[in-house]
């Protein structure tokens, strides 16, 4: 019998290291530099720190490819997304979206939503995007500095009123465009700050979003509600008509309310974020000399390799989101550490898209690092992963893809200002502060395509 004392057992730590500011002021840093935040962060810290930020509180960044995995491999009943992004988006988008939803509704939803956003199915998408830019290419002023962010803004959201409404008449598109502008305009203080969701008066924010929301929810099931008195919807191609033929396991149509809810998303999600991105690919191009005159003589030699590569490169170097998120439901080990239920994780998209050894000269922008066609599926997240990886990934890059060579086939375009654009959140999503300003030289004769740019595959 040894007579030595036995050893204390060893613990897994239960919460990870990180800065103790309080939350304002780690939310104030956080707000004026997004991309740096986590990345300055992570640099003192590790691979697995906390931060303390409002709206969600104390937090767990991920930042190493190998925690992310953990996430996004993961059972879907153990990391809550819905639940995360409904505490932002609830207001808009309701309970009944795929963006909301969790577990096994949330898997039935997205088998619905698969097949109208398969690559295949939205490259007959291709000539509409490239006619609704090149009408609006016509506006831009000649010699003189304007924000392309509202002039992109207008594209997508003609491209989100076409081919997901099936909405075509003037009147219509005006009435949508005016809907939404406003329904864009109150969102955000709403969506970021859930104290003011109640109601103080009239003139409160929380009384002038549900106003236009109810005007816009007044619209969509207006539309809903003309496309199903018709007497079939087959042979129409957009988005809705699609959804309205799609069936649950149970031969069941979805409801109004469901369809509903999937449009907001649809708009939310798929509108102001594909513009920002194609605003930053703009202003990173035009900074990048080198990359946008390779990207020129690919699409006149009528390449795609190098445009999917700069479409790729523009949503490393300017993410929709600097993170993902999730929330635990069950105790769980990441990274070495015990994290308790209700504990918030981050896959901290921001740190990943900058780590040198991920990225070499994370900040050069640099398509030619995609030019083998891979992107690795815990390093380059900008879509998210798993089984939340972003439905309408597929369609934003093919339509990045289209504006793109559109806008570069038919605009000569410098920068405005010498110095980069800084980069600003709006809500949840990232923005060029100052709207990508550039000044158009000259409007460029280009030869018509025969068809539209394939549609690729959904990495």
């Amino acid at each position: 019998m040894g007579g030595g004392a036995s050893r204390p057992r060893a613990t897994t730590p239960s919460f990870p290291p990180g800065p103790r500011a309080p939350a304002a002021i780690q939310g104030l840093r956080l707000l004026r530099d997004p991309l740096s935040f986590a990345l300055d962060i992570h640099r003192r810290y590790g691979d697995v720190f906390a931060v303390s930020v409002p709206v969600f509180g104390r937090a767990v960044y991920l930042a190493s490819p190998e925690t992310v995995k953990t996430v996004f491999t993961g059972s879907p009943d153990r990391f809550h997304g819905g639940e995360m992004m409904a505490t932002i988006m609830e207001p808009t988008v309701g309970t009944n979206s795929v963006i909301t939803l969790d577990g096994a509704p949330h898997l039935r939803r997205r088998k619905l939503l698969l097949g109208p956003f398969h690559g295949e199915s939205i490259r007959h998408y291709g000539e509409l995007m490239r006619k609704i830019t090149l009408e609006e290419i016509e506006t831009w002023p000649l010699g003189e500095p304007f924000a392309l962010l509202p002039h992109f803004q207008r594209i997508t959201l003609g491209v989100i009123l076409k081919s997901v409404l099936g909405v075509h008449d003037s009147e219509r598109l005006d009435r949508a465009a005016s809907l939404i502008g406003a329904y864009q305009k109150r969102a955000p203080l709403v969506s970021l700050i859930a104290p003011l969701r109640r109601d103080f008066g009239p003139w409160s924010p929380w009384a002038r979003f549900l106003r236009v929301r109810d005007a816009l929810d007044e619209f969509v099931y207006e539309l809903i509600a003309t496309r199903r008195q018709q007497a079939s919807s087959e042979g129409q191609d957009d988005i809705l008509s699609l959804l309205m033929q799609a069936r649950h396991d149970d031969g069941t149509a979805m409801s109004d309310k469901e369809l509903r809810d999937e449009l907001a998303g649809l708009i939310g999600a798929g509108y102001e974020t594909t513009a920002n991105l194609l605003s930053f690919a703009i202003e990173r191009l035009l900074r990048t000399p080198r990359a946008l005159t390779r990207l020129r003589e690919s699409i006149a030699a009528g390449e795609d390799d190098y445009l999917d590569a700069t479409v790729k490169e523009t949503l490393r170097a300017r993410p929709v989101s600097p993170n993902v998120a999730r929330k635990l439901t069950t105790r769980t080990e990441i990274g070495g550490f015990q994290l308790e239920a209700g504990t918030v994780v981050f896959p901290a998209t921001s740190v990943l898209h900058y780590r040198e050894d991920l990225f070499p000269e994370p900040y050069e922008f640099r398509p030619e690092r995609f030019l083998d066609g891979k992107a690795d599926n815990y390093a380059w997240i900008p879509f998210g992963g798993g089984v939340r990886r972003c439905i309408g990934a597929p369609f934003a890059e093919y339509e990045m893809r289209t504006v793109l060579r559109t806008v570069l086939e038919h605009a000569d375009l410098r920068a405005a200002d010498a110095k980069p654009e800084r980069v600003k959140f709006r809500t949840a999503t990232l923005t060029p502060a100052r709207g990508a300003r550039v000044v158009m030289e000259r409007r460029l004769d280009a030869t018509p395509r025969a068809s539209a740019p394939a549609a690729g595959p959904s990495r």
